[in-house]
């Protein structure tokens, strides 16, 4: 499984926030797009495509490394932020 930590993320990735709405609306990633990890893993061809590359946080890294696990099995190209948000705003 890929991963990288947090300080590494570049502006013009595309992040993706699996936390739920409230805690995005209190602080994120630059750029990041919020979308509910259960909701991502019920349907994520409405939201992801198979030909780009996508780094996935939520607030420790422990529900994101769930995440990024069951949408590689799919064919996603996903990517870990180990340390999530935490890791961000430290």
């Amino acid at each position: 499984m890929k991963s990288i930590e947090a300080k590494y993320l570049k502006p013009e990735f595309n992040i993706i926030d699996i936390r739920d709405r409230n805690l995005y609306l209190k602080g994120h990633i630059f750029n990041a797009q919020n979308i509910d990890m259960k909701v991502l893993l019920e349907i994520p061809d409405r939201y992801i495509s198979k030909d780009k590359t996508y780094y996935i946080y939520c607030t420790s890294g422990y529900k994101s490394k769930r995440c990024t696990n069951m949408l590689s099995i799919l064919g996603y190209d996903v990517v870990n932020v180990i340390d999530g948000y935490e890791g961000f705003i430290k």
